[in-house]
């Protein structure tokens, strides 16, 4: 039996007194003794409760207070927090604001799940809380999701539930895969046909009937407004939304809208927003016109995202199209450039140099390396470890992705049980065995790799309850991965604390996979992944 309440992640420090329980009640206060920084978060913890938030923390009478300790910012980051229950009330401290809120999100998950719906009346006259102490703080600065929104689209409503059941888990990063071959889903104003022709596809493969088509137009976008509502709605919660906007490859659907900025003088070029799930051989031209295009795109994009990071995917980008185009064989001439490999790390060069110019940085999958890894970048590596071993040790941070344990596209079940197999069959135990640095790399590199984060493709995920299906347990599994000490981990007790979380995203409508006896299979084909 555990001795750990069914907290997910598992905290660095957990002790139960043995004290009197505290007693939540509809008198209960949320208190931050003034401090504005604490506003969002103690009326988020107040909405949750059902109760209401205290003008000062001496307010008399049943209090949770909130504060930042200075301390603790020394001791265990910003992120960081501790909790202590006692019969007279429920002191949370953070480093910062942000770990106020992962403090809360712990109080929460010791809470009876009813308290989702319910509040303080869950418990009829009352809830009570075990006498607790936990001191706590994150593992890696950058645990993250993706989620496309390219092969499928998700109303703003949707995503908004996603980050939700995040901040749940203490996740802290978003990537909002935008833009793809299928569909262009963000609102750039100076290009309109990005998305009145870009985020719309006239059909699209039947999920478990490839390569069949449904005959039924596909489509959707979110305007410049619904972005930055996302982002702010992120930011109260804690998580940073990076967008995807894939150069020079992945470029259908844009091409599609603005063929003049493909390599028009290729065989054969004649771009669509795809139906089907391939690579499919569009890229950006080099040619002035095409980067004055990604300049502008970019430039709307910054003022929409304020995160450090901005991921310009950067992988299976195909080289015949560039091979077969005179302007591009030129370009590859004029500019010392040996092949395709070598313009598409010039692509990325450059916007690498936009976007540092602009204050930002760029992360993309590990094809960035082809032809030379750009000096600043960062790499997200999903294909083999090495990549990550050979950037962390020239200097570049890493953000750990691989197909083996954080694709939760690929089937835990069977193929006939989740609408079809890509990747390899991924249970809940290899999920829960990954390790984000790897092996082989020396200690001294260790403190570039920031961190890693779950990935749900959406060839084979219609609608966000199958999208849920897929990342629920599997990323409560890597959120514990990513949070908790190396030492802390035991997959018998997760399992055991898992029951816990599980009743709670039942209350919160979240669709999740029960866990069932875990096997690794034999691997299925791979097939492309962004």
């Amino acid at each position: 039996m555990s001795q750990t309440p069914s907290i997910i992640p598992i905290p660095v420090s957990c002790r139960l007194t043995g004290g009197a329980l505290f007693t939540l009640t509809g008198k209960t206060m949320v208190a931050t003794g003034g401090d504005a920084a604490l506003r969002g978060v103690a009326a988020q913890l107040a909405k949750l409760l059902g109760v209401a938030v205290a003008k000062s923390a001496t307010a008399g009478g049943n209090v949770i207070g909130l504060r930042v300790d200075p301390a603790l910012t020394k001791k265990l980051g910003a992120e960081g927090y501790a909790l202590t229950v006692t019969a007279n009330g429920v002191v949370i401290r953070g480093g910062g604001a942000a770990g106020v809120f992962y403090g809360m999100q712990t109080l929460r998950q010791l809470l009876p799940p009813d308290i989702e719906r319910f509040g303080w009346r869950a418990g009829g006259g009352g809830l009570t809380v075990a006498a607790v102490e936990i001191e706590d703080q994150p593992r890696f600065s950058w645990r993250g999701s993706l989620l496309d929104v390219s092969r499928h689209f998700s109303p703003v409503a949707e995503v908004k539930k996603y980050l939700d059941t995040l901040a749940l888990h203490k996740l802290n990063v978003f990537q909002w895969h935008l833009v793809d071959d299928q569909g262009w889903r963000i609102e750039i104003k100076k290009y309109p046909k990005l998305t009145s022709v870009g985020a719309w596809r006239d059909s699209t493969v039947r999920v478990g009937d490839e390569p069949n088509l449904d005959g039924v137009p596909h489509g959707g976008f979110y305007t410049q407004d619904e972005i930055r509502d996302v982002v702010a709605y992120a930011a109260e919660r804690f998580i940073t939304v990076v967008p995807e906007i894939e150069v020079p490859g992945h470029s259908s659907a844009a091409l599609a809208a603005y063929p003049q900025y493909g390599n028009t003088d290729a065989p054969g070029y004649a771009p669509k927003v795809q139906s089907r799930w391939a690579i499919f051989p569009e890229t950006y031209a080099p040619k002035p016109e095409t980067l004055a295009f990604l300049d502008d795109i970019f430039t709307e994009v910054l003022a929409l995202f304020p995160s450090k990071f901005i991921h310009i995917g950067g992988d299976e980008a195909m080289k015949e199209q560039w091979e077969a185009s005179p302007t591009a064989r030129a370009f590859m001439k004029a500019n010392n450039l040996k092949d395709g490999h070598e313009l598409q790390s010039w692509f990325i060069r450059r916007t690498e140099n936009f976007l540092a110019k602009h204050g930002r940085r760029l992360i993309g999958w590990d094809e960035i390396q082809e032809g030379g890894l750009a000096p600043g970048a960062a790499m997200m590596a999903w294909r083999d470890v090495k990549w990550a071993i050979e950037a962390a040790r020239l200097g570049h941070d890493v953000v750990m992705a691989p197909t083996s344990h954080t694709y939760f596209d690929y089937t835990e079940g069977t193929a006939e049980e989740e609408g079809g197999a890509i990747g390899y069959q991924t249970t809940l135990e290899k999920v829960y065995s990954f390790e984000p640095i790897p092996i082989e790399l020396e200690a001294a590199h260790h403190g570039r790799v920031l961190g890693a984060q779950g990935q749900l493709w959406r060839e084979r995920m219609p609608s966000l309850p199958v999208v849920e299906r897929r990342a629920f347990p599997r990323l409560s599994a890597l959120a514990e991965v990513v949070w908790s000490p190396a030492e802390r981990k035991n997959f018998a007790d997760f399992r055991e604390r898992l029951n816990g979380l599980l009743a709670r995203l039942d209350r919160l409508g979240v669709n999740y996979r029960r866990p069932r006896a875990d096997a690794v299979a034999a691997p299925i084909p791979m097939v492309p992944h962004a």
